[in-house]
């Protein structure tokens, strides 16, 4: 059977790349020693694919929102992949990872049906797909003229770096025989084979007894396409970790997965195939970690520049906008693909869910926080924006820290409507003023970033080009440090006694949760059904909490990506933060209730991630569709009773599964029940549930709170 190239390809790659960048980003932070060693590399990677992702996922929403069951066509979706990692793009290695997406996009777009060279007509242009050898050689020129637009892309090309990776991936695809998968696949072991090699093409990565940071990022983006394509998991190590890591300031060990007490060790399933692994919206997978998320990047209307800092632990990120409009972005909808960690497989358990697109403005994920102390002042003029300071709390390569080093002091990255010779002369000026040059996009939007002494100037030459916005200004380190530590450093005093001593940060799924969780002191975010947020909405509430030190509690094992790299992220602006992995609302619940802000920062974690851990958690559900499950056979209508993810009871009405769900639990014992009631369900539910407890398990106590969760009808928790 030939293998297609459609939007489905597209947005099921791009939900790949997402979770396996999840999974691989700190171990690709920690090797990260070139071009600077500032530990951010896998991180900047993730945001820009997260953005790639919404973008795609927009495209999609738009036809959902018409009813449009044939979906967009294949080139839009390419086309929004490539703007959508463009806008996001973070880092040096996220914009050569944009830059590699658009010029696949440039060959995978040029014709409807993808290939360049298929047919035109009305139903290759509606339904955009391409098959058997037509997209084995779409891909290959699409991967070929990735390699050449960025290499067009950095003002000098250095080898062993993440180019050196693509070229070989060219390479190795241009000369595989068969259709896209064998394509994608030769693609993926040519890059993995370039890789390794890196250390003997680059000192500093030899030194360092590591690989690429970037090229390991871009190996993982071609295992996660070799998936989308053939449904096959692309096996085999991506990168050589460092022997040892230096940490140039002191940060919250990881808190390992909450296993509840007497859970059963389980065994996740093979992957399913992509097209499965992704969950229609009128058919969700229960415990599968899938969902959607939608939101409005700002359009950039005219606005007063306001001077937002942030202090952080390796260097200084300024932000700001110069002219009076950005470009438009529509809604943005992610979709993360994969079993999720508690082994249930997608399309196990089918039940309702809500399915409402979210038409709520989303904070811009890069945006800048309120500061601890001002930086030192960059030469030149800058527009107004904030200043944020990265490397303490970075991970760094032996030998290779994030400290004073000899290269350039700033990293200046920002978005620019130009055009193109307005942009070649922008290219020159930039060369002249640093290093790292790499000024990706077209059709009048540019990602530009280059390491400057002078961070003004740099910013200065992009407005002389046309309209610099979302400015992103970082100071790598020393002088960073310098001001940290000079006494009376301007809005130092002020931050000391604003800013709050510690916080906690939770994700919720209804008004009521939220309204209980606010009431016990604690920054909420709302997720609607099947909208988990994005990382950025999750830093932006950290930044509301105003703290030194903030407590994240997830709530959903789907987040643990997303939560992650928020954490970096705000650890990266100077708050202290810890990640409980929380993986229900009960969990979050008993985490709060021993929250102790008086204490020890580390004591509070433990005692906090020692009450969630202890609390086992369960919902119900209502089956959409005849499934196979954990327990049987569940036909449509059924209600499922599921203990930690995996489906343990199917009962014919709520308040009866509800009852076996708390009897099981309690038969290993517990303490408290606590009951969260979904939308819609009656608080009649809670009395009789709270009337079985007291009467068949003595000294137990049950608690019950009106959550208004819309999708899950009930939530069960026993500590």
């Amino acid at each position: 059977m030939p293998h297609t190239l459609d939007a489905t390809t597209v947005r099921t790659w791009c939900g790949l790349a997402l979770e396996a960048l999840g999974q691989a980003r700190e171990g690709i932070d920690a090797i990260n020693v070139y071009p600077v060693a500032d530990g951010d590399t896998g991180t900047n990677l993730y945001l820009t694919v997260e953005s790639a992702a919404q973008a795609v996922d927009a495209v999609f929403d738009a036809h959902a929102a018409v009813a449009d069951e044939e979906g967009p066509a294949f080139p839009d979706a390419v086309r929004a992949m490539a703007h959508g990692a463009l806008i996001g793009a973070r880092g040096n290695s996220g914009t050569i990872l944009a830059q590699l997406l658009r010029g696949m996009a440039e060959v995978l777009a040029a014709e409807p049906d993808g290939s360049g060279t298929g047919p035109s007509g009305a139903g290759a242009e509606r339904v955009g797909r391409t098959r058997g050898s037509d997209a084995a050689e779409a891909l290959r020129r699409a991967l070929r003229r990735a390699a050449e637009s960025a290499y067009e892309a950095v003002a000098h090309p250095v080898e062993g770096t993440v180019l050196t990776v693509a070229s070989a991936a060219a390479d190795a695809a241009g000369q595989a025989e068969g259709g896209a998968v064998a394509v994608a696949r030769a693609a993926y072991e040519g890059a993995r084979k370039a890789l390794e090699a890196t250390p003997g093409q680059l000192d500093v990565l030899a030194r360092a007894g590591v690989v690429d940071a970037g090229g390991s990022g871009l190996v993982t983006v071609l295992g996660s396409l070799v998936e989308a394509v053939s449904g096959e998991t692309a096996m085999g190590p991506i990168a050589a970790a460092p022997s040892r890591r230096a940490a140039t300031s002191p940060r919250p060990a990881p808190v390992p997965p909450l296993h509840s007490a007497g859970s059963a060790a389980r065994t996740a399933p093979a992957a399913a195939a992509p097209a499965q692994r992704r969950a229609t919206d009128s058919a969700a997978a229960v415990g599968a970690g899938e969902g959607h998320r939608t939101g409005h990047p700002s359009p950039g209307a005219a606005v007063a520049p306001s001077v937002r800092q942030s202090t952080g632990s390796g260097g200084t990120a300024v932000e700001g906008r110069v002219g009076d409009a950005a470009p438009a972005s529509g809604a943005a909808t992610r979709h993360a693909a994969g079993p999720d960690a508690t082994g249930s497989a997608p399309g196990e358990a089918p039940v309702r869910a809500g399915t409402a697109p979210r038409q709520a403005a989303r904070e811009e994920h890069d945006g800048a926080a309120e500061t601890a102390c001002a930086p030192p002042e960059p030469t030149g003029h800058l527009p107004e924006a904030a200043f944020h300071h990265p490397g303490e709390g970075r991970a760094a390569v032996e030998g290779h820290d994030a400290g004073p080093r000899s290269g350039p002091a700033y990293e200046v990255i920002y978005l620019l409507e130009a055009t193109d010779e307005a942009v070649a002369v922008l290219r020159s000026r930039l060369d002249a003023l640093g290093d790292s040059l790499v000024v990706v996009g077209g059709d009048g939007l540019w990602n530009v970033h280059v390491h400057v002494d002078d961070a003004g100037a740099a910013v200065e030459a992009g407005v002389d080009a046309g309209r610099p916005y979302r400015i992103r200004i970082t100071h790598f380190g020393a002088a960073a440090a310098a001001a940290e530590s000079a006494p009376g450093a301007p809005g130092e005093d002020h931050e000391r006694t604003e800013r709050a001593g510690r916080a906690v940060v939770t994700v919720v799924p209804g008004e009521g949760l939220a309204a209980l969780c606010r009431e016990a002191g604690a920054t909420v975010v709302t997720a609607r059904p099947g909208e988990p947020p994005a990382s950025g909405e999750l830093v932006q509430a950290v930044r509301r909490a105003h703290a030194r030190e903030v407590v994240l509690l997830p709530n959903d094992a789907a987040l643990r990506h997303t939560a992650a790299a928020a954490v970096e992220q705000a650890r990266a602006e100077g708050v202290r933060v810890a990640l409980i992995p929380t993986r229900s609302c009960v969990q979050g619940i008993a985490a709060l209730a021993v929250h102790e802000p008086d204490r020890r920062f580390d004591e509070d974690v433990v005692a906090m991630t020692s009450a969630a851990g202890a609390t086992r958690y369960a919902e119900l559900a209502v089956a959409e569709r005849q499934s196979f499950t954990t327990a049987g056979v569940c036909e449509a209508g059924d209600v499922l009773g599921m203990i930690d993810g995996d489906v343990a009871v199917i009962g014919a009405s709520l308040e009866g599964t509800a009852a076996v769900l708390l009897d099981r639990m309690l038969a290993a014992g517990g303490e408290m029940v606590t009951l969260v009631l979904g939308s819609g369900i009656p608080d009649d539910l809670g009395e009789t549930l709270e009337a079985h407890v007291r009467e068949g398990h003595l000294a137990v106590d049950t608690v019950v709170y009106r959550g208004g969760q819309p999708s899950v009808p009930l939530l069960i928790g026993v500590e």
